[in-house]
């Protein structure tokens, strides 16, 4: 195999590589990105549950009179 052909090899698998790497970095961004979404998601959520929960503990406390 001629030096220049190896040359060119080696350069196009260096240049699939990085290729590969920016799309995995690409990839492991939106990852990271969707799991703080969701958690975020599941915070608000929680709050909301906790809310209403309080909401209706106080409903019951002044429908029996309890809340004085």
């Amino acid at each position: 195999m001629s030096s220049d052909k190896c040359q060119d090899m080696s350069f196009q698998a260096g240049e699939a590589k990085g290729q590969a790497e920016v799309k995995k970095d690409a990839l492991m961004d939106k990852a990271s990105n969707a799991a703080q979404s969701a958690k975020e998601s599941c915070q608000k959520a929680g709050e909301t549950v906790k809310a209403k929960a309080q909401d209706a503990a106080d409903a019951v406390k002044n429908a029996t009179g309890m809340n004085k």
